[in-house]
């Protein structure tokens, strides 16, 4: 059996009954009129419903945080920390100002209240003691906050700390904001038990419980948010990125230079309900439809499926006419070994002959190559069996 080679295995037409799905950013300035820049977008395909100064650099104060968090769920996720160990805190991070939960040198303290403390607090002494456990260092750590951003393809982001305490050249834009909290919902989607609670404890079974209040106003008073990140510094002014869902479709929006934190709330608000009033998410596929089957050669699996890695849909304007949507598959080389969820390649979404959004294909088994004594046996057993 030959490989498959890299190619396009063809369109599939489906004629949708839908709306255009070109959405070109709403234009309504008035909307966030106190926010020096800021954006909305919808978390599944990124698509941009509307923004204002999305590239420009600026301070964002605490929102830096949400990379901080990228990192961490990565490391829980790979299994190199563990929500119930217990870190020994330093006292450099003990001794962190601004935002803070208040821990105190030698203290011990879970991993999973210190991401409480940084999800709902925006606790600068939580974030820096995370920080030496995963780097060492803060200074390590923010290498890796930089790396992180470089691997997400951010171009207006750089950090002079894990904190977002104001330095000089410690900077980000609406739009790269947008993208570090959409890396975060989409891929590491348990950042939402974290941030999605409005009040909470750590240490709660102790005689040292501390009460906790989440800085983030909306996930309370706001239906369908449940995140993500405050941030406030002189330099940066109010800043939020904040999420919610309704209808199937989540938007993120971003406000950033914002004079206070009433207008900082109202506009946020302002923004998702003008998404939410004016854009719809139409979901074509499934995560998990099987998109092809594929026969393996020398494999100890004889064919795997083609699957969706997340859902596939577009982003539509209410009011548009009726639309119809092509298919694009495009199916790399299949090489062994394979493990359970590699990207083996891409499903486009086509109208008006552009490519509207994409979708990764992967695949839902492992499997393997075999070796020639596996390969021999097989062969043999064939024979004894009357199959070969």
């Amino acid at each position: 059996m030959k490989f498959i080679s890299k190619f396009i295995c063809g369109v599939l037409v489906m004629m949708i009954f839908c709306q255009p799905v070109f959405i070109k950013a709403l234009e309504n300035k008035e909307l966030i009129k106190g926010a020096k820049a800021g954006i909305l977008i919808e978390a599944n395909t990124g698509k941009i419903i509307f923004e204002k100064n999305k590239n420009e650099k600026m301070a964002i104060a605490s929102m830096t945080k949400m990379v901080a968090q990228i990192i961490i769920l990565e490391e829980v996720e790979k299994g190199k920390i563990k929500w119930s160990d217990v870190v020994t805190v330093s006292k450099n991070a003990a001794d962190m100002g601004g935002s803070q939960i208040y821990i105190s040198e030698g203290e011990k303290i879970s991993i999973e209240d210190l991401m409480k403390g940084i999800s709902m607090a925006s606790g600068n002494d939580a974030t820096v003691a995370m920080a030496e456990v995963i780097a060492g260092s803060e200074e390590k750590f923010v290498k890796m906050m930089n790396k992180k951003v470089q691997e997400l393809g951010l171009k207006n982001t750089y950090f002079k700390n894990c904190t977002g305490l104001d330095e000089e050249g410690h900077y980000s834009s609406a739009y790269d904001m947008a993208m570090i909290a959409r890396e975060l919902v989409t891929n590491h989607p348990e950042i939402l038990r974290f941030s999605s609670m409005y009040e909470d404890y750590l240490r709660e079974n102790t005689d040292n419980k501390f009460w906790l209040v989440n800085t983030n106003k909306l996930v309370r008073f706001y239906e369908g948010a449940d995140g993500l990140k405050t941030g406030h510094t002189d330099n940066a002014g109010y800043c939020l990125a904040a999420t919610a869902k309704k209808n199937n479709m989540r938007l993120i929006a971003i406000v950033l230079g914002e004079d206070n934190s009433k207008t900082r709330n109202s506009e946020t608000m302002a923004l998702l309900d003008y998404g939410f009033l004016n854009t719809k998410f139409n979901l074509l596929k499934e995560k998990g439809t099987i998109i092809k089957r594929v026969k393996l050669d020398k494999s100890n699996r004889e064919k795997v499926d083609i699957i969706l890695k997340e859902d596939l849909g577009v982003v539509e304007l209410v009011d548009d006419s009726k639309h119809k949507y092509n298919y694009n598959i495009k199916i790399d080389d299949i090489k062994l070994p394979l493990s359970s969820g590699d990207v083996v390649g891409k499903i486009e979404i086509i109208s008006k002959n552009k490519v509207v959004t994409t979708g990764d294909l992967i695949v839902n088994k492992d499997a393997k190559k075999l070796n020639i004594w596996e390969l021999f046996y097989n062969s043999f057993r064939g024979v004894c069996s009357g199959e070969i």
